[in-house]
């Protein structure tokens, strides 16, 4: 069985586990908690840079990042799933996906901001840095032409918005009328963004 390396909240452990379900790979793939924060964790030893995801295959072999990850997925579940093979969609739906990561990850790097140093040693200026990605990364998307199916740029864009909901209280919603509407939509057709969902 696989193994999959992850923690509740992760945005990039919660796209895994979405395109698990969409690929009906569930019963193949066991969730392990990780602490990357502790250093006794094995997680250290199966992925050297000691971050989530990490999916441990059959063999022992270890696959990150989350994009390395999903990629093999859809190879395992027949191709063209959630990755399109036809260049016309494929690079759209990459593209989709990196502005959704880049989302994602500016927004952990505030988080981890507070959460690793001490109040009187955060950088403000850092902090800004990191919001003004999160702010044009939204402006960007909210004109992204978005279609209805669950590949994985709309996957990615999904955990993106959940994540900001989770640790910045929704404050995204009110400037962004399309991308609210397109996340009501994804959570009514994709029933795995209501299970893999963490409560504040």
């Amino acid at each position: 069985m696989l193994v999959l390396r992850s923690s509740p909240a992760s945005p990039f452990g919660r796209k895994v586990k979405i395109v698990m379900q969409e690929l009906d790979l569930s019963d193949r793939i066991q969730i392990v908690m990780a602490d990357t924060t502790n250093p006794n964790d094995t997680l250290r030893q199966q992925n050297p840079l000691g971050k989530i995801p990490a999916l441990i295959l059959e063999d022992g072999f270890v696959l990150y990042d989350s994009r390395v990850i999903i990629e093999y997925l859809d190879h395992l579940a027949g191709g063209d799933r959630v990755i399109p093979t036809d260049p016309a969609r494929r690079y759209r739906v990459l593209g989709l996906q990196a502005l959704a990561d880049g989302i994602a990850d500016a927004a952990l790097l505030q988080v981890y901001e507070g959460r690793w140093r001490d109040e009187a040693q955060q950088s403000e200026t850092w902090k800004a840095h990191q919001r003004g990605k999160v702010e044009r990364g939204l402006a960007a998307a909210e004109t992204w032409p978005l279609d209805d199916s669950a590949h994985v740029g709309t996957i990615a864009l999904a955990c993106a918005l959940g994540y900001l909901d989770l640790r910045f209280g929704g404050d995204w919603r009110d400037g962004h009328p399309k991308l609210k509407a397109f996340l009501d939509r994804f959570a009514a057709r994709v029933p795995a963004f209501e299970t893999t969902r963490v409560k504040a």
